[in-house]
């Protein structure tokens, strides 16, 4: 049996070429609808922005997820790949605040990428597993960094995630006035972070249930 026409060096039929190439139109007019006006973002304007029918949208993308998650792989595993460097640097300490700023640095500018870490979707298995592997690396860097002695022992994930909602509308009050004031507030939080700081809180973090429950609210 021949291999398929891709494997062989033969062009592909005019139809498929043609089917990828409009489905690179809707990923890039996507990013540029999500960035500005979050996972909310008007799947009939993207349509109309490539030029084309929300029927054929959906051929592509037959949930808002899946073309979500097109969208934002890739700058999802940009992040994942500095997480795990930041686990390899020698200063723990360095390595939690490299960590941070990735994380905080990729939200300016994206309004789609803060929501979609900033919420859970409970229906949706590969944004479920998406926000089990971000956990898993806030946990990672803020754990390593704990044991070190750097960091606070009564920080958990939650605060982490709270911060990023925080910052999140710092985000949106500023990005035209001041598009850089998130990065004094983070780096105010960074030293509260910081053991040698530390104080007594007047409240307890954050559950695990209580945190999903809010995030899944966000989405709603």
């Amino acid at each position: 049996m021949p291999p398929p026409a891709e494997s062989s060096g033969v062009p592909a039929p005019p139809r498929r070429r043609d089917a990828q190439r409009n489905r690179e139109r809707f990923i890039a007019a996507a990013q540029a609808a999500f960035a500005e006006h979050g996972v909310d973002a008007s799947l009939e304007r993207i349509a109309r922005d490539v030029g084309l029918a929300i029927g054929t949208l959906y051929r592509h993308f037959p949930t808002r997820i899946d073309l979500l998650m097109a969208v934002f792989e890739p700058k999802i595993q940009e992040f994942v790949e500095t997480a795990e460097h930041a686990l390899l640097m020698d200063d723990p300490w360095e390595g939690f605040r490299v960590f941070l700023e990735s994380l905080f640095g990729m939200q300016a500018g994206d309004r789609g990428f803060n929501d979609l870490v900033s919420m859970r979707f409970p229906a949706s298995d590969r944004t479920e597993a998406m926000h089990a592997q971000l956990y898993h690396l806030i946990e990672a860097n803020l754990r390593r960094a704990q044991r070190h002695g750097d960091v606070r022992p009564d920080i958990t994930e939650a605060d982490i995630i709270t911060l990023v909602w925080a910052n999140g509308r710092i985000l949106e009050a500023t990005s035209l006035t001041a598009p850089q004031a998130w990065r004094r507030n983070l780096h105010l939080m960074i030293d509260a972070f910081r053991a040698s700081n530390r104080h007594e809180l007047p409240e307890p973090p954050l559950t695990e249930d209580q945190l999903y429950a809010a995030m899944v609210r966000l989405s709603s």
